[in-house]
């Protein structure tokens, strides 16, 4: 994937966090830079996590573990990223309406991102 690629992806993410502030009660995003400034801290800690324990266990990943991950990254997040607010219950749902817009508007995961596709 290309730079322009790379920053499509980061715009529509930063989109889908405003959309997801404005539907889930704890979770609260400033404006457009700190919901693009989240995409980019969670994408960069979901890579670390993957890393390190593998895909099972990524906020990318399918099931229980990854949607308990995501949410933990998300919870993590509003340590780092200035005019987010987010509660466990709120990380929780936003994992949520995130994996049930992510079945609609797919957005992969930084390794595969990163990859070419053979075709």
């Amino acid at each position: 994937m290309n730079f322009l690629g790379h920053v499509v992806r980061f715009v529509v993410a930063a989109i889908v966090l405003m959309i997801v502030g404005f539907i889930v009660p704890q979770f609260q995003v400033g404006g457009f830079w700190s919901a693009l400034f989240l995409a980019l801290v969670i994408a960069v800690l979901g890579w670390i996590i993957e890393g390190i324990f593998g895909k099972k266990v990524t906020p990318f990943g399918r099931g229980i573990v990854g949607f308990l991950t995501s949410a933990a990254v998300i919870w993590i997040a509003q340590f780092i990223v200035g005019g987010v607010r987010v509660s466990i219950l709120g990380a929780l749902l936003a994992a949520l309406v995130i994996g049930i817009i992510d079945l609609f508007i797919p957005i992969s995961s930084p390794f595969t991102a990163g990859k070419k596709r053979a075709d």
